[in-house]
Formats: C-alpha cells, sequence, structure tokens
C-alpha cells in the first residue's frame, strides 16, 4: 500500500470556514512569541485538575471555556442541543461523555451501570463511537460528577478519551482465543496503561470519586518496566510527576490501534501509530509492523489541512514494541507543533520533515534497530457480524447498529440479556456490538430472545448498511455544519434502490459526517459525504473496501437531492465495466480523475479539483 495526503481542494466559492475541532481551542498567540494560550492553560492546570475542580460545585449551568479545554481531557465535551436553540434564551447546554475501553471491551457490571445512567442522567440512548467506546449524551453539569463517578466504580473510565493525549486504544473486537488475536488485546490493553497520564490520574479520581486511590490503573510488569526508563534519556519529559508527557501533554490528540495480519477492522493507516502483530501459530507474540502518521481530521478551505495515511516505519521484536510506542510519543511531544493548532496532529510533523528525517530523529529515543516490513495479507474490512466460535467451547454473536445509537426497546431488550446471561460486550470500529462469552446450551434461547427485539439473522443486514458509518453532527455536535447520522439510514436506502434499479449486485463503502473533521472516517470511503452547507456535502470518491487507499475529493457543493442523478453515469460505467470485477473504488482509481470529473452530473454544484500531494 502505498502511503498518501490528500489536501482540501475546496473551491474558491466555498462555505466560510466553521468553527471545527482542528481549531476550536482558544486563539493562539502569534508563532515564536512564546507559548499559546492553550499551552499555558495546560501548563497551569496542575496536571489536569484546575480550573475544572474550582467550576465543578459552583451554580452555573456550564463550564469557563478554560475549564471546558480541560474537561476534554477527563473524557467529555461541552455541548448544546441545537434543535433547543431559541433566540434571546440561554443554550440547552449539557455534556457528551465518552469512555476509554481499549478493544471495545465493556464488562458487564459496567455494560449494566452505562445503561441505567443513560435513562437516568443522559439523553436515554447510548452510541458506539467509530473508536470502540460509548459515548453518552444529555447530561447536566451538576449530574457529571455522579455519573463519572458511577463509571469509575463500575470499573471503566473516561480519562484520556478526549483531550491532546493518546485516546481509546483500538484493536479487533473479536474475542477469537485462537490465532494473533488474544495476544493483540492484551498489546492494546498494555499501550492504553503505557500511554494513560500519571499525575493527571490524580487529578482525575480526587474529581470524580473523591481521592479513591484504589481506582487507579495497575499496569502489567511489562508496562511497569518500560514506565521505568521513561525518566531516563530523551523519552523523559523533564516532569517528575509526569514523566512521559510532562506538564503541557501533547499538541495535539493522539491515536493508537492494533490489529492482526489481514484484518483491517480498525482502520489502521488512519492512526497516529499503527501495529501489525505478528504470533507464532500458538498466538506467542514475535513483533509488529508499524505505521505512523495517518489521520482524518481536516478544514473546509484551509489547503493546509488534509487527511493523510501512514507511512510504513519498519518492523519491531515483540519486546521493544511498548519502548518504540513510548519513544514515538515522546517525538510527537517535542517536536510537534504547538503553535498553530490545526497543524498539530503528527501526521503534519510526517509531511513536513518526512519519513527520513522522522526515523532519524527518533533514534534519539529509540536507539535499537528498525527492520523492513514483514509482508501482510491483503487487508480487508471485517465486521464479525452473525454467530462465530468463539473458543473454549464459548459463542458470540454480531449485531448490527447503524450508527452505533441505542435505543428504545432495542437497548431495554440488550439491557435484559446482558444482565440475564451475564454476557461481555465488545464495541467494534464499525459502531456494531458483540455479545460475548455464551454457553452453548444458551445459544437456542438467546437466538429466539434476540430475534424477539429485532435481531432475526443479524447476519443478513443490507450491503451498504453493514460497513456505512457516520459522525453524530446534529443536534448535539456544536461542530457539525449539516446532518450526518439522523439522515443516513436515508441516503442508504436511496442508494439501495439505485443500486438495484441499475442492476448492480456489489457493495459500496459510504460514509458520512456533518463537518470536515472526518471522525467516520470518510475520507477512506468508496464514496464519502462531508458536510459543507446546509443539506450540502463534498464528494470524496475512490477509498477502498479494505481501507488501504485515500478518496479524493471532486464536488464542493452536492445538494443531497441531486445525489442519485450525480453518481449515476458513474455507477453505469462501473456496471458496463464489469463491476463484479473490481470494486467502485479501484474503478473510480482506474479511470483517473479527470474522467470522473466527466461522469459527474449536476446542475448547480461546484466542482474542485482532485489531486494527491505527493510525499517529499
Amino acid at each position: 500500500m502505498s502511503p498518501s495526503k490528500v489536501a482540501n481542494s475546496a473551491a474558491a466559492d466555498g462555505p466560510a470556514a466553521e468553527p471545527t475541532r482542528e481549531d476550536a481551542a482558544p486563539a493562539v498567540v502569534e508563532a515564536g512569541k512564546g507559548p499559546t494560550k492553550f499551552e499555558q492553560l495546560k501548563a497551569a492546570s496542575s496536571h489536569l485538575h484546575q480550573p475544572l475542580a474550582s467550576e465543578l460545585t459552583n451554580d452555573s449551568n456550564h463550564f469557563s471555556e478554560g475549564a471546558v479545554q480541560i474537561l476534554k481531557f477527563h473524557g467529555s465535551y461541552q455541548q448544546d442541543n441545537r434543535d433547543n436553540r431559541r433566540k434571546g434564551e440561554e443554550k440547552d447546554w449539557q455534556m457528551m461523555l465518552r469512555l476509554r475501553s481499549p478493544a471495545g471491551r465493556i464488562p458487564v457490571p459496567l455494560y449494566l451501570a452505562l445503561d441505567g445512567l443513560a435513562d437516568r442522567f443522559g439523553n436515554g440512548t447510548l452510541r458506539a463511537t467509530t473508536r470502540q467506546a460509548f459515548q453518552m449524551h444529555g447530561v447536566a453539569k451538576a449530574d457529571l460528577k455522579e455519573v463519572i463517578g458511577t463509571i469509575v466504580r463500575s470499573l471503566g473510565s473516561t480519562l484520556s478519551a478526549c483531550g491532546d493525549i493518546n485516546r481509546n486504544v483500538m484493536a479487533p473486537a473479536a474475542p477469537f482465543e485462537t490465532g494473533g488475536y488474544p495476544a493483540a488485546r492484551r498489546l492494546a490493553d498494555q499501550i492504553a496503561d503505557l500511554l494513560a497520564p500519571q499525575a493527571a490520574e490524580g487529578s482525575y479520581l480526587d474529581l470524580w470519586v473523591d481521592g479513591d486511590l484504589s481506582y487507579r490503573i495497575r499496569p502489567s510488569k511489562a508496562v511497569k518496566q518500560v514506565q521505568a526508563r521513561q525518566s531516563k534519556g530523551a523519552v523523559y519529559s523533564g516532569d517528575d510527576a509526569e514523566p512521559l508527557y510532562g506538564s503541557t501533554y501533547l499538541p495535539r490528540k493522539f491515536k493508537v490501534a492494533v490489529t492482526v495480519p489481514g484484518d483491517n477492522a480498525v482502520d489502521l493507516l488512519t492512526q497516529d501509530i499503527g501495529l501489525v502483530l505478528f504470533t507464532d501459530p500458538n498466538g506467542r507474540p514475535w513483533g509488529c509492523n508499524v505505521y505512523v502518521g495517518g489521520g482524518m481530521g481536516r478544514t473546509h478551505n484551509k489547503d493546509e489541512t488534509f487527511a493523510r495515511i501512514a507511512d510504513p516505519l519498519g518492523y519491531v521484536a515483540a519486546d521493544q514494541v511498548l519502548d518504540l510506542v513510548q519513544a514515538i510519543v515522546a517525538l510527537q511531544r517535542d517536536h510537534g507543533d504547538r503553535q498553530q493548532r490545526r497543524h498539530a496532529r503528527m501526521k503534519y510533523l510526517l509531511q513536513d520533515r518526512g519519513i527520513a528525517w522522522f526515523k532519524q530523529e527518533l533514534a534519539r529515543y529509540y536507539p535499537q534497530p528498525i527492520r523492513e516490513l514483514r509482508d501482510e495479507p491483503k487487508h480487508k474490512l471485517l465486521d464479525y457480524l452473525g454467530w462465530h466460535r468463539q473458543g473454549n467451547g464459548l459463542w458470540f454473536v454480531g449485531l448490527p447498529l447503524l450508527c452505533g445509537r441505542l435505543e428504545g426497546p432495542t437497548k431495554a431488550g440488550l439491557r435484559r440479556l446482558v444482565e440475564t446471561y451475564q454476557l461481555e460486550v465488545r464495541l467494534t470500529p464499525n459502531q456494531d456490538l458483540l455479545l460475548c462469552n455464551i454457553g452453548p446450551t444458551q445459544r437456542s434461547s438467546l437466538k429466539r430472545e434476540l430475534a424477539a427485539i429485532g435481531f432475526v439473522a443479524p447476519e443478513q443486514t443490507t450491503p451498504l448498511a453493514r460497513h456505512a458509518i457516520a459522525c453524530p453532527a446534529l443536534p448535539t455536535c456544536g461542530l457539525a455544519i449539516t446532518e450526518a447520522e439522523r439522515i443516513l439510514p436515508q441516503v442508504l436506502a436511496r442508494l439501495e434502490a439505485q443500486l438495484a434499479r441499475l442492476g448492480i449486485g456489489e457493495p459500496v463503502l459510504v460514509r458520512m459526517t456533518g463537518c470536515p473533521n472526518g471522525c467516520a472516517r470518510p475520507y477512506m470511503a468508496e464514496i464519502g459525504l462531508v458536510g459543507s452547507g446546509v443539506d450540502d456535502y463534498q464528494l470524496w470518491l475512490g477509498g477502498t473496501p479494505g481501507l488501504t487507499k485515500l478518496a479524493r475529493p471532486f464536488l464542493q457543493r452536492l445538494p443531497l437531492a441531486e445525489l442519485e442523478s450525480t453518481l449515476e453515469p458513474l455507477l453505469c460505467a462501473w456496471r458496463d465495466a464489469g463491476q463484479s470485477r473490481q470494486s467502485f473504488g479501484a474503478f473510480i482509481g482506474k479511470i483517473g480523475d479527470e474522467r470522473v470529473a466527466s461522469l459527474l452530473v449536476s446542475a448547480e454544484v461546484a466542482p474542485v479539483q482532485a489531486h494527491s500531494a505527493a510525499r517529499p
């Protein structure tokens, strides 16, 4: 696979820049004139404690901007329900809360606690995110301590689910007990522990469970050994309390995923660090292929922001993986851009400096040799829907959740099944849910009960819905320009009807977001719809089903009403060229950008120049 980046190529008459997560922090000071306001805020927070602690118990129904920025590190965003905005009235302030659940694992007590909290303090729904964690919406500021405290006491955590820090570590959710899957899950847990903030954990427990240290993370022996080396050499931040991160943590968010050869459920190349774990036939780890510098976030009309897939770094032995991960994080800590937040992700460091510079500088932090990549099988987007043998006589079943939203009778029914059968839950990067540890004598009754709540044949979802994902967008995300989750079912139904009418039986990977930040990773889709105005979307084409190639932008403002008429000439050309012999994304790449542009038909949309910028 060849790494690539795609710049924002919006037309000059595109929409005005909206507030986005790329620049949603307090304003920066001029480059070269000292730390920005945001960096000063982090440094003065006493390891992410203030001003949040002072505002948590005041009478206001919302936090100040400074407290909001620190709150993100604790796993929460302050939002308002835009459906409830009324001129002259105060906003409907509420908190979105996100968990940290490595590899998507949700133990029974935690799942039951989340279900109850969503009903008592949230909007009655839970949402599986594209990073394999649950998200809760509609929590009032006054209830935040009780909600997070209950999560912690139920053996969960929201610490570092957001903020300028390592986010939830992804890994294949399938609980297979054979092959490399168990080792990949263990490695994800180890990385999550290794990259958890040490001093900030004290602030977190102080705020949410009154300083009860019994809930501290207890890393494994292997992680402790690597942590002991954080106070030495270039990896050391200079802060004894936070030896890896230091008092200002990272320049921006950081994302890590682990998988096994061939299984690309985790969207490997979109991560800051992507690891492919090789094992022997008995599942003992050999080592990892390592990829660095992927990322999706971008901003309309800002050509300096772009989606990028990761560069191959090389292969390291299993006993060196944690040291290498720590070293890469330290390199980004020291060299990531702390003046311009929209330029602060590690992908820009790789793009600006190049992989050769990155390897040379990395040697200061990690002096061990890095070997050439090992050969990998073709990447496939696996989803684990339906019934599967888990191992050790147990089964698991994958249930499709379009957009990951759990609500109403489905939510109530799943709670009953988890509680009755004591089934562990695992969330997939495709926003689906797995019920695990099912005994052979439980299968028949569980099948009947699943059918009663709508899961008659969970493996038989429609072809487009099977892999389609969308971000929450309106009404709760303050960054959304237009709809995504609420209209994705309608969009898929329209496209499925069109494909059937045209005699096309092959599926197409569709992803949709309400803004350009890329939370649903639309830039890897065969058809990516990225909000650019009210009911208008940028059209991105040319990703691949195995998630190994970036799509490219072709239309700046495609009215959703013109979706079918715009796509039809392309779909017909694909059908006539033999749609069963190549994916739609591969067809787009084969015929070239000029031919694609000539086939796109829409009366009032602004075309954009689609291009890939070569890496130095």
